[in-house]
């Protein structure tokens, strides 16, 4: 007998070292560390489908996790009956496409054996083994076939999803569950085998969603099938009745539209993908960091994602598919301004994930219309889908106010069928060094913003010779939508909306609350780098030059702060010390040095600091409020805890909608306390009778607090321009263009004479926001001839500025009005 068990073992063995010398594994899926799996209890393992092949690679995966070798259970007989058991027999004829439903007859046999003792348990672990993984949309019937080899019935399909696939191979293991915890005293062990079975079979169409995502319709059938939409059928009546064509030609205008925006994923594209990113973050990134995923991987299995990432940089969505790629997730349906469908680029995406959208198309209704029903085709299909609310990718590397179409076109969708719950995940997206950075720049400087094309595309190849850093990814707090409308509209289910075509009149103002929480969301996630704290310390010094240690000191100071209080639960800190994110800055070519022999001095030049302020203003949101604090106290003031409350709370709004500040009216107080007692902790301010006041203008504790309020003091000057200009001009003379024109001339007069690296000092969307914040306030208002008025309530901001801001600076301003 025992001869016998040693020839099978053997057997197993070659097998399974042929089968690795063709296949090459991934474990997908949750973090394996977060198992804490009993090594005193035995461990069967759930298949959808019985596999030999799939028990070769279980064996040899568990084993290199540690958790000992099931076949050797198996010949030991730890167990009655095999470790490894499924929950579908292989279905009949290979064109059908499920299985058929089992209860596992060794299951039954080991509930038998756990009602025999209480004391014992048995783990259940869920696995799948995908020989190749893609949503189940391809041109190559048999790839289709051979990514559910299972299903298929003989040993020859599963060979050849092993030779065709098996380079690709993903396993994906979830979390054990406890027999005993399942186990209901007086019931019978098939009863419990029964109940194992049933919530396996629900947990694998989950695994499967999550993973393949859920079917849909060959390319082709569902374009054809848009322009026969009652949504797409109206819109066509209406071109007919308006632009005077036919019904048939409006609907191949229709058809057409729906061929331009369709995505068309592919596996072997993917593939493609796959090889090709891999090379490229190797080669031009020195890693990638990922923050609060294990939560992500959580909530994908029982809903529709919409990622929302910030913008940034095109490598976004190629850095975002890749990193859910790679951890077993659902590739998102992305959405992709039309620009980028360029030849050889276009397809490449298109094939990658990607839906092309028209910048616009407010006044073509036919395309709306279809590009509404594509939408809601993905939606509604729950497939994962990705797109930027903040329209462009961001210059300035602040986050953009958010542009609420697709958010809009979302809650359409929503309205017409909520039956599949939808998440909204905001994702940050943090770079050392942003690779469009040159060409951000000459936009900055005036330059017209260039057109993409395969020329640029080829251009950029030559980027890949420098080091672009590390680039952090953090999935933040997710946004629940039937939560958001529940709070926002109670009775929103009850409405009928088809008369008013879902756009019923709350929605505009339900949309802007919720691209407000998107963004928000997206700043809550933010992560820090070395790059971001070096260009938060040297931006603050008057010529963006510093004593070497003074720099490290400053560094050193934000990132402590930060520690103490952070800015939320999600923000991530750089590891190390000042000297050595010097010595990184130094190697990415952000800062410059100057050897002295009193010591070196950190420079910068004129290039090095307008491409610095991107980066501090990834994070500027982070350290807001103490800068804010900062500014009160630098010019020596002394204020009582309640004057630092007024103060901060009549600033604090504008600051809010610029930098979408997180922190609601009724937990600010709380939060500035918190901050006035850390800034007391660390010695920049002190704490008497009469109040708070600033160290001695000579400490070193007085050089860190000048830095620190560095940081915001340019965004009060921006207001006290902006204020100056009303109050030259007066009441009812302005319209919000003008003022928003004459605002920008007059930043950018004053940046070149003052010499202000800062771009954003003089951006446009800035002055605009601050008005219209204005007018939410109250302290602007609008008359009949669409012109601002102001009454006194106005100076009492103006006041407040004047207090905090230096009064040279603020005769300097004052002179160019």
């Amino acid at each position: 007998m025992n001869i016998i068990k040693k020839i099978r073992s053997t057997l197993f063995r070659w097998q399974q070292k042929w089968l690795y010398g063709v296949i090459k594994t991934q474990i997908i899926g949750p973090d394996i560390k977060d198992f804490n799996l009993d090594p005193d209890k035995p461990i069967i393992y759930a298949m959808l489908y019985p596999s030999h092949a799939e028990q070769l690679v279980i064996d040899a995966e568990v084993k290199k996790l540690g958790w000992g070798s099931p076949h050797q259970d198996r010949i030991e007989r730890r167990l009655p009956g095999k470790p490894f058991f499924n929950i579908y027999r292989r279905a009949g004829t290979p064109f059908r496409k499920q299985g058929t439903p089992i209860v596992a007859k060794q299951l039954v046999r080991q509930a038998e054996w756990l009602a025999e003792q209480d004391e014992r348990d048995i783990q259940v672990v869920p696995v799948r083994v995908f020989w190749g993984r893609a949503p189940e949309k391809e041109g190559s019937f048999l790839r289709i076939w051979l990514q559910n080899s299972g299903t298929l019935g003989g040993r020859l399909f599963t060979l050849m999803a092993i030779l065709l696939n098996g380079r690709n191979t993903f396993v994906h293991f979830s979390r054990p569950m406890s027999l005993r915890e399942l186990y209901e005293p007086g019931k019978s062990p098939e009863m419990l085998a029964r109940k194992v079975a049933r919530v396996l079979r629900v947990h694998n169409r989950q695994v499967s969603a999550s993973v393949l995502g859920p079917d849909l319709s060959h390319r082709r059938t569902l374009v054809h099938q848009i322009p026969h939409k009652p949504q797409v059928l109206k819109a066509i009546e209406e071109e007919v009745a308006t632009q005077g064509i036919s019904k048939a030609k409006a609907q191949q205008k229709a058809l057409k539209y729906a061929d331009e925006i369709a995505s068309n994923i592919s596996y072997t594209n993917v593939r493609f993908l796959d090889v090709l990113l891999t090379w490229v973050w190797n080669k031009i990134y020195d890693g990638i960091s990922l923050h609060n995923i294990e939560n992500l991987k959580d909530i994908s299995k029982d809903n529709e994602i919409i990622y929302v990432p910030c913008h940034r940089s095109h490598i976004d969505y190629l850095l975002l598919s890749y990193v859910l790629y790679h951890h077993g997730l659902q590739l998102p349906q992305i959405a992709a301004g039309i620009n980028l469908n360029m030849p050889v680029v276009g397809p490449i995406l298109r094939r990658g994930g990607a839906f092309f959208m028209r910048r616009t198309f407010r006044d073509n209704k036919l395309y709306a219309a279809v590009f509404d029903e594509y939408l809601h085709s993905v939606f509604s299909g729950g497939y994962a889908t990705e797109y930027f609310v903040e329209g462009g990718r961001s210059r300035t590397g602040r986050t953009l106010n958010p542009k609420a179409g697709m958010l809009a076109m979302t809650l359409r969708s929503y309205l017409r069928d909520s039956r599949k719950p939808i998440i909204f995940v905001p994702v940050y997206t943090g770079y050392e060094k942003v690779f469009e950075a040159n060409s951000y720049l000459g936009e900055l400087r005036g330059q017209q913003k260039k057109k993409e094309s395969l020329v640029g595309v080829v251009g950029t190849l030559r980027s890949f010779k420098r080091s672009f850093g590390k680039v952090n990814v953090t999935f933040g707090e997710p946004i629940y939508f039937t939560e958001f409308l529940n709070q926002q509209r109670p009775q929103w289910r009850a409405e009928d909306y088809s008369a008013c075509d879902y756009r019923p009149d709350w929605a505009p103002t339900v949309v802007d609350q919720l691209a407000k929480e998107v963004v928000t969301g997206i700043n809550g996630a933010a992560s820090v780098n070395p790059i971001n704290l070096i260009a938060l310390a040297i931006l603050s010094a008057p010529r963006q030059a510093m004593d070497e240690q003074q720099l490290i000191v400053q560094m050193e100071s934000y990132r402590n702060l930060l520690a103490q209080n952070p800015y939320s639960k999600l923000t991530a800190l750089p590891d190390g010390n000042g000297t050595e994110w010097l010595a990184y800055a130094e190697k990415l070519d952000a800062v410059s040095r100057s050897k002295h022999p009193l010591g070196d001095l950190i420079q910068t030049s004129d290039r090095q600091a307008v491409t610095l302020t991107y980066y501090r203003n990834n994070v500027l949101h982070l350290i807001a409020l103490p800068s804010l604090l900062a500014c009160l106290f630098v010019n020596n003031q002394r204020y009582s805890g309640e004057q630092v409350q007024e103060m901060v709370a009549s600033f604090y709004p504008y600051l809010q909608a610029e930098l979408f500040l997180h922190w609601n009216s009724s937990e600010l107080s709380s939060e500035v306390q918190r901050w006035l007692d850390t800034l007391v902790e660390c010695g920049y301010l002190h704490l008497n009778d009469k109040g708070y006041h600033a160290t001695p203008a000579s400490s070193n504790e007085f050089a860190l607090l000048e830095g620190l309020a560095a940081n915001v003091m340019q965004t009060l000057e921006r207001y006290f321009l902006t204020l100056s200009v009303l109050s030259r001009k007066g009441s009812g003379e302005l319209s919000a263009k003008e003022l928003e024109e004459q605002c920008t001339l007059l930043a950018q007069r004053i940046s070149l004479l003052y010499g202000i690296n800062a771009p954003e000092f003089f951006d446009k969307s800035l002055f605009r926001t601050l008005i219209q914040q204005l007018v939410s306030e109250q302290l602007l208002a609008k008359n009949s001839d669409d012109k601002l008025t102001f009454s006194n309530e106005l100076d009492t901001l103006t006041s407040a500025l004047e207090e905090v801001l230096d009064g040279a600076l603020r005769q300097s301003i004052l002179r160019s009005v």
